[in-house]
């Protein structure tokens, strides 16, 4: 079958993470296998093809020309455009079952790489979220347009473009008072004229809004995220940004706004990096409580973004160590990749000392304090890569907690953390693809998987926090 054929098929299947399959044909009534993203098992869809990669060919969407049998009206009038969500066309246990689906098949082929038995009846399937719509306790909104010199957007990626923005003050996994502030930014900013920081040309000033708020206190934190302010901007800038703080604070919000800041951000690349941070109104962080402790979480520090959730999963952490603690008396735990050092702490009941590591500096700092404030005193916070922040400490774990960014373990860093040969090892995952790929590592060094599930942490979009306590 050749590049740029028009193919027409059902969907069958849907690969983690997007990735739907279909025996697709075109008008010579040849057929092959097609993967083709952003679609829901059941959908008759028609598709462009392109190149051929791991034995299926990946075709463009064109047009879904019949439904899914229980797919439903999406609450957002945004959705198919909008980069931000999957699935809000499936009924929420539909969105359940496929996303358990997918992690099975992961970890299945992840066994059989290993070369064990592909037997998984230590995987618990998949706890849905307490929370389903306005979860989200953070949330990245980008400047742009959605057409070439058209009008400011503040708001999401249109699906599968780097450029094109639409405004997301109607989505329906923050709550009201994202929107209401996504709006009343993006208003006053168009109206000032302030012109947003091009990805192309890397010319222009406003980038992100950074939005935070916490589930369970309602405080707010803001932090507009632009390039480094010069020519006339440069002069007229202190009373843009003054402007800018009158605004949020004249809002009518369900929260309190505890922080508004401004922070510069000078690279080319778009990602959001702090260069330099001022407080514009209040204080540069907000308090979070989970499971009876308070966390002070600042702008770019990590913290579960789904809170409700969150409990559900430390939950399932205490549950998972249970019969661990009770069996090895004051035990030393490593918990690596710690952010904020909410899992630290939550160990540090049932432990003599838990050893934080993590590589966010400002992460670490609040780790400290959230300790101070809930007054623990027998967690340790390291700064640095886990790499190399393991040979500086000189006492060896009795568990290891990992819970590593989506990419997973650093494949230089695996060799060091199995040498400890622990009995055993809680992996924590955001990105099953990142466990599958280590698993095999865990297998090879005499571990095997005892208990494991999924937890819906990101309703309606790809994402999958997975779960799996290992034991030699």
């Amino acid at each position: 079958m050749k590049k740029g054929e028009m193919v027409e098929g059902v969907i069958t299947n849907v690969r983690y993470p997007n990735k739907g399959m279909m025996t697709g044909k075109n008008s010579a009534g040849e057929e092959a296998l097609c993967c083709v993203k952003n679609t829901v098992p059941g959908q008759r869809v028609l598709a462009r093809t392109g190149k051929k990669k791991g034995g299926a060919i990946d075709a463009q969407l064109i047009e879904v020309i019949a439904k899914a049998p229980d797919e439903t009206k999406p609450p957002c009038p945004l959705f198919g455009s909008c980069g931000g969500c999957t699935y809000l066309n499936l009924p929420y246990d539909r969105e359940c079952a496929l996303k358990e689906q997918q992690v099975r098949e992961l970890l299945a082929g992840a066994m059989r790489e290993a070369g064990a038995e592909e037997d998984l009846s230590w995987f618990e399937g998949i706890t849905g979220s307490p929370r389903i719509y306005e979860y989200r306790n953070k949330m990245e909104f980008s400047f742009g347009d959605s057409a070439k010199d058209g009008p400011l957007e503040l708001g999401m990626h249109r699906r599968g473009s780097f450029y094109d923005v639409q405004t997301a003050d109607c989505c329906v996994i923050v709550d009201e008072d994202y929107r209401q502030i996504v709006h009343a930014v993006r208003s006053y900013f168009a109206q000032q004229n302030t012109p947003y920081f091009h990805r192309g040309t890397h010319e222009g000033y406003l980038r992100h809004l950074l939005v935070r708020k916490a589930a369970r206190t309602g405080e707010v934190l803001v932090d507009l995220i632009t390039a480094p302010a010069g020519g006339e901007l440069a002069a007229a800038e202190k009373e843009l940004l003054s402007g800018f703080r009158e605004v949020l604070l004249s809002l009518k919000t369900d929260g309190v706004i505890t922080g508004i800041l401004h922070t510069v951000n000078s690279a080319v690349s778009d990602i959001v990096r702090d260069d330099g941070t001022d407080i514009l109104y209040g204080q540069d962080f907000f308090t979070e409580k989970l499971l009876g402790l308070s966390f002070k979480v600042t702008p770019f520090s990590f913290f579960q973004t789904n809170t409700e959730s969150a409990e559900v999963l430390y939950g399932t952490v205490r549950e998972y160590l249970r019969d661990f603690f009770a069996g090895c008396e004051a035990p030393l735990v490593y918990d690596l990749y710690c952010g904020t050092g909410t899992i630290t702490q939550l160990a540090a009941e049932s432990a003599r000392k838990v050893i934080g590591v993590e590589i966010v500096e400002e992460a670490v700092r609040a780790a400290r304090e959230n300790a101070r404030e809930n007054g623990i005193d027998n967690c340790e916070f390291l700064s640095g890569d886990v790499l190399k922040v393991l040979d500086q400490i000189e006492e060896k774990p009795d568990l290891l907690i990992l819970d590593p960014p989506r990419d997973g373990i650093h494949p230089k860093a695996m060799p060091k953390i199995l040498s400890y040969g622990v009995e055993q090892i809680l992996y924590i995952s955001c990105k099953p693809t990142s466990l599958a790929r280590d698993l095999p590592f865990f297998y090879a060094a005499g571990y095997r998987a005892v208990r494991g599930m999924c937890l819906d942490q990101f309703p309606w979009t790809t994402g999958v926090e997975t779960i799996v306590l290992f034991s030699r």
